[in-house]
This record gives C-alpha cells, structure tokens and sequence, in this order.
C-alpha cells in the first residue's frame, strides 16, 4: 500500500481539533548554538536517482531532481559525472520530465526521455560530442521505457494506444466497461505497446497490438516491465499482462516479440507475477523478479531463465532476503543484488549456481538504482547517518566505495539525533527497528515517544538519514521506527507472516517494541504518540483500536481502515486477496476481512486523531478516511481530517508535500507537549 489538480483544499475539522491545530506554532525548531532538522529542509534535499555508467566506464549519467518553489513541482535534469575528477556537468537545461537515461552502445549518445510541447514524454538524444538534444520520436501519447538496439541504430519504446477522435455527439458517448480498476479511473484504460523508431529519420514503427498490455504501475510503484534487445537486435523482451487494467497485473509474465513478424512466445512456463527482466551480457539468459516460490506475498527474489525457454531457477535461493536486481556482472556469471538486511541497506554478489558474499560498504545505506559497467564497476546511490543520497563507485565487489557527488547541503549546519538499532522478542520473531534520540538528549531523561511506522508493509526502516524522523526528534521527543511482521528485511518468514494476519501480529510487533523501550526507562509513558503513511496508516489505525489506553495522540496518514474497500476500490484490489484471504464476497470471507479491517475496532478509539489523504488516491482510497473521520467523530473523540485535492498516494509536489510534515508536527506539539512536563519539553525543542 505502499506511498495534481486545481481544486480548493478540503478541510473536515472538529470544532475542538480546529482549535488545536495551529499552523503558528510550525516554526523549525533549533537551539541557540545549532539549527535543528525541520520540516521547512525538505525540499532543499536533491534526489538522484536513475545512475548509469557509460560503456567506456569514464562517466555516469544520472537524473538529478531540485524543488521548484515557485512552480510547486520537482524540475529534473539530466547530469554527467566524470569519474576521474568528479566534476558534475548538467547536460540539459529547463526540460520538463527529464528522466531514463540511456547510453548508446558505443558510448557516444545518450537517450532519454523529457516532455514535449503538449507535455507527452518523448525520446530525446543528446550527442556526447557536443550540442543540444533532439527529439526523435513525436508519439501521440506519452512515452514510458526506451531501449537501445545493440547496433545503436534504432530504439524500442512503450507507449499507450491513442484514444479514438470523437466528434459531436460522440464526445459524450464516454461510458466504459469496469473490471479491475481503481475507483477513481474516469475514462477506458488502453493498451500500452511496443514500438520501434529509427535514429536516422525517426520514422516510428509498431510492433505489437492487441488487447492485452505491458503492465502498467501506479506511483509510488516503479516500472514492472523494462524492455531488452535480443542479442541479434531481432526481438525485444518485455512483461506481458492479460490487460491494461492495473488489477490485472498479476498476470504478467515474460514474453520476447519477433519485431519483423510480431511473433510472441512466452519465456516460461510461470505466468504470474513477474517483472523488471535483464538479459545477461550475451543474451542467452534473462533475469527477473518474482516472489519465492512464485507464492504471493513471500520475499522478491532474482529468478534466472533461458531465453530460448525453460525453467526458471531461483539465482537467489541460498539468501534468505527480499531482493533486486542492480545488474549482471560482466562476465555473466553472476548478479549484484541489492537489499534490507535488519536496519542497513547491503549489496551482495551472487554467484549462479550458489554462492552468496556480501560487498562491504562501510556506513552506507544503497538505495534509488544503481548499474554494473562493462569492467564490474558499480554505481550507486546511498545515505549515511547524517547525509542524504550522494552517487557512490566500486571500482569492482569489495572495493572501498567512491563518493562521487557532494549534491546535498540540507544537513551543513544542522545538529542531527542520534540512531540506534533496536531489536526485541514477539512470539516466535526477533524484529528490530531504530531509535531517534533528541539532538540535546540526556541520558537516563524520560521524554514523549512518537511512532513514525513504515508502509508497505514490504519495506523497511533503516538506521541512517531519514528527514521525518529527524523533523520529528528535533522537537525533543523519541522517535521509534519499529520493522513489523510482513517487513522486508529478515527474510522469508518474517515477511511471509503478515498474510492473513495483516493486523493482530504486526501489532503484537509494534507493542513488544514499545515496552522494550519503556523498560529502559526512557520513555514517559503518559505522553506516547503513534503516526504513520499508507500501512503506516493502517497500523496507527489498527493500533488505537486495538491498544486504546496507551496513546495520547496518533496521526493516520493515506490510512488503510477497511480492507474491503482495499480490495474493491484500489489499484492493486483483486491482487490484495493473497493477503487478506480469498474473495470477501464468497462464503463467510467477509468474517475474516472485517477482523482484519481496523475500522471494526474503532468504537473504541480514545486518542485525538489527526487524519491525512489525497482525495484522488489510488492506493489508498480516501474512502477509508472518510469512515475513520466518521466513525472517530460519532464517538465523541476530537478528530480533524485535512485533504489534499490532488491524485496519487501522497502529495507529490514539494509545498504540499511540505504541509503534511508541518501538520503532522504541530498536531503533535499540541498533544503531547500539554501534559506533564510538556512546557519545558516544548521549550527544549525552541
């Protein structure tokens, strides 16, 4: 459950809670000596993402994204590192969209993709010697992957059907047929296809057709597919699913097209959920992602198949972790992978056949992409304790790690918390999680517990820079991240054992964590607050139904309240009854999704609750907020609701996305900070 309209904000207050919450009070903490982490620092950190080493291995080209204010939006270029001397060129300028970049074979251009003048993602190429890009396909709908041809002379690309022109009465002949979309589709979802384009004229080829469809994924989900040539540049690999819908997308599978004839076959005999395919260095065998055992909800592992067909083998079977794939080394031997271990982000290299080593990284935490050059060199991005991402070398596995760029500045100058990793017993599972301390923190000193938990749930929080939690310590309180049950990272059973028992378990998790920490006497027990996004929202709701008596105050964010809803209205819907258990509508099933839906349990609920939601998500439909809202206010507990009237799961640009943390803060300031204590608390936090 993972994480831009024109509308007037939606606000739902209680008359009490309106009161409560004061936007005066978001002024960002600090001390006379130190300027404290705060939600205003935000949009000054620069996100990287998307590195890729050139094929001489003398540079990377990456995507580098930057707030723009002004605007209220992200603005993205496309940027060059020499690795020699780590000088930082930006190869595109005042472009809307930049991202995938791409090199040729040769080395010698780079494609990518950027918005057109109608704002339709198009293939640009930038030639290395010199001059600006040009635009090389003018497709009618906006395009989502590209692929070089290994002789450099051509590309495939994926784009979406171009809807039929209607003229007059037939304008508003818009009905269509409803499958498994989400509720907030206000028009047909068309097919997304395969394309060629030529490089010498740009002269633009369809390859495939039909109903059927690539995959298509909703933010904050990535790509399921990418597109691969065949070694002889005679067919494209891709991930083929039964339709475009996105509650189709379990049926995506592997599939090669003959790009002459159009001939399809599929890759293997699984037909189910698999994804992001990599062709090893001489194209006879491809890699993918596919959960282990092909049972839905256990950990992703790297699968590895002839391209001629057979059956797949799982190249990751001997490591007990959820993980990715970052690319095949050279010699085609083996693959680096990249995931959770406990509380850090690791690289493996693994070898084909057995043989799993671990590639030291020292205090770094990967994460947003990486790729292997043609000599094992691998790029990367990671964050330490006190930094955000920066671009990382390894010259080869073992290696020490190379910084590369020095893009952040939002933490010079700031005094951040201190982290630690905690770990506790519940039932049968060691899970751990990570501790923020409060910048001016004295040992021994009892201070309010916030919980900021993790969505997904297949993720993971990690001991290094995380803006929120710092945001939130900087105020004086403790910050608790804790890794529930259904968490990626401890292996198969620990993920595997949220199914169907989405709430219960996790929460039993959650709650062993807390009195571990209150054990240690650091804890005042009376002021204790528990917030989170998406499943971070389904467990603050879950939690104060379940455990009323022990917060003073939560925060429920793009929440999960009724798992009916999750099923029927969301992107994923059909797809989350792997989760919960078979179709509610079917026998007595409701039975099992109501006790797993924290809006059952609700009544019960004595915190003040502040709720966030996009009224136009698609992961988490804000119809469950709007129950939690309800429900909260006809049981007499003070209860605000703020909405975002824009799409997608969470707010995307920066000053609303901005808005969520000071809320989230203020609301706390105002909950726990009243209390006890509260006043020299919040006077700290000064």
């Amino acid at each position: 459950m993972s994480i831009v309209g024109d509308l007037s904000m939606i606000r739902i207050l209680t008359s009490g809670a309106a009161a409560a919450v004061c936007l005066a009070m978001l002024a960002s903490p600090g001390t006379a000596q130190a300027r404290r982490f705060s939600a205003d620092d935000l949009p000054r950190i620069v996100r990287i993402t998307d590195p890729q080493i050139s094929p001489d291995g003398r540079s990377v080209a990456m995507v580098v994204a930057r707030a723009n204010m002004t605007d209220d939006r992200w603005d993205s270029e496309l940027e060059l590192v020499d690795i020699a001397t780590k000088q930082v060129q930006v190869l595109t300028h005042g472009r809307l969209g930049v991202g995938s970049p791409r090199w040729s074979p040769t080395g010698d251009k780079i494609a990518f993709l950027a918005q057109d003048a109608a704002k339709k993602a198009q293939v640009f190429i930038l030639p290395m010697t010199g001059g600006d890009a040009r635009q090389l396909t003018h497709s009618k709908t906006a395009i989502s992957l590209l692929a070089w041809r290994p002789d450099g002379a051509a590309l495939a690309y994926a784009a979406p059907d171009e809807a039929p022109e209607l003229k007059g009465e037939a304008k508003f002949e818009d009905a269509f047929e409803v499958g498994n979309n989400n509720y907030t589709e206000r028009a047909r979802v068309l097919p997304t296809h395969v394309w060629t384009v030529a490089l010498a004229d740009g002269a633009a080829r369809r390859v495939t057709k039909g109903d059927w469809s690539l995959p298509n994924s909703l933010p904050p989900g990535g790509p399921p597919s990418q597109l691969a040539w065949t070694a002889d540049g005679k067919g494209v690999v891709f991930v083929k699913a039964d339709s475009p819908i996105t509650g189709d997308s379990a049926s995506s599978r592997l599939a090669v097209v003959d790009v002459a004839t159009g001939g399809l076959r599929s890759i293997t005999a699984t037909e189910t959920a698999q994804s992001e395919p990599t062709l090893s260095p001489d194209g006879a065998r491809v890699a993918f992602a596919h959960p282990r055992g092909s049972i839905r909800g256990h950990i992703s592992s790297v699968y590895v198949a002839d391209l001629a067909g057979g059956a797949p083998t799982n190249a990751t079977a001997d490591l007990d972790r959820a993980v990715s794939l970052v690319g095949w080394t050279p010699d085609g031997r083996g693959l680096v992978l990249a995931g959770t271990e406990a509380t850090h982000g690791r690289l493996w290299l693994q070898k084909l056949g057995g043989g799993v080593t671990p590639i030291p990284l020292g205090p770094l935490n990967p994460g947003g992409g990486g790729s292997v050059g043609k000599t094992g060199a691998i790029v990367f991005t990671a964050s330490d304790a006190t930094h955000p991402a920066e671009l990382f070398l390894l010259p080869k596995p073992g290696a020490k790690p190379v910084q590369l760029t020095h893009l952040q500045t939002a933490t010079d100058g700031v005094e951040l918390g201190r982290m630690e990793t905690v770990s506790w017993t519940s039932d049968q599972f060691q899970p751990d999680g990570v501790l923020t301390y409060p910048p001016d923190y004295v040992a021994g000193k009892k201070l309010p517990l916030v919980l900021y938990i993790h969505g997904g749930p297949t993720a993971a929080s990690l001991e290094t820079f995380s803006p929120i939690p710092q945001s939130l310590a900087a105020h004086g309180w403790l910050v608790f991240e804790p890794n529930y049950r259904g968490s990626d990272n401890l292996g198969d059973a620990f993920q595997a054992a949220i199914i169907k028992d989405s709430g219960a378990g996790p929460g039993r998790d959650v709650m062993a964590g807390v009195a571990a920490l209150e054990k240690r006497g650091i804890v005042d027990e009376s002021r204790i607050a528990v917030t989170g996004w998406s499943y971070g929202g389904y467990m603050t709701s879950w939690l104060i139904g379940n455990y009323p008596e022990v917060w003073k105050t939560a925060i429920a964010g793009a929440p999960v309240t009724d798992i009916i809803d999750q099923y029927t209205l969301s992107d994923n819907n059909t797809q989350r009854a792997w989760g919960y258990g078979p179709s509610p509508f079917v026998g007595d099933n409701l039975k099992s999704y109501w006790v797993q839906s924290p809006i059952s349990y609700a009544w019960r609920v004595k915190a003040p609750t502040l709720i966030m939601s996009d009224v136009g998500d698609w992961r988490v439909t804000t119809t469950q907020a709007y129950k939690l809202y309800h429900a909260l206010r006809d049981n007499k507990v003070p209860v605000s609701f703020v909405a975002y009237p824009v799409p997608g799961h969470s707010p995307a640009d920066p000053i609303r996305a901005r808005d969520v943390w000071r809320r989230w803060a203020a609301w706390l300031q105002t909950h726990l900070n009243d209390g006890p204590g509260g006043s020299a608390t919040a006077a700290a936090a000064q």
